[in-house]
């Protein structure tokens, strides 16, 4: 699930730790993001933050975990009010 707020963009996402590579996955129901990282001390969350931060142009400390800090499936938020941003997020994560 994707929906625009106030705030930016909150997308439901589920990370899968200890990956061949980083990459977004987009199935039926949801979309997966494969990290390369472990899930150990937060590893994964930071290289999960990192990846988005880069793929989409955005800064860091755009991108919060706002729901799911320790469990597979996350609520991110991406702090924008870029069009541009918004419409390339909204196409990454929905396909």
């Amino acid at each position: 699930m994707i929906k625009q707020t106030e705030a930016g963009i909150l997308a439901n996402i589920k990370i899968v730790p200890n990956s061949s590579k980083n990459e977004i996955v987009l199935e039926e129901e949801f979309v997966k993001i494969k990290i390369t990282a472990q899930p150990i001390e937060g590893k994964a969350n930071k290289a999960l933050i990192e990846f988005l931060s880069k793929k989409f142009k955005i800064p860091k400390t755009n991108i919060e975990i706002v729901k799911g800090e320790t469990t597979k499936e996350k609520t991110l938020l991406f702090k924008t009010i870029d069009e541009e941003k918004i419409e390339l997020i909204k196409k990454e994560l929905r396909g």
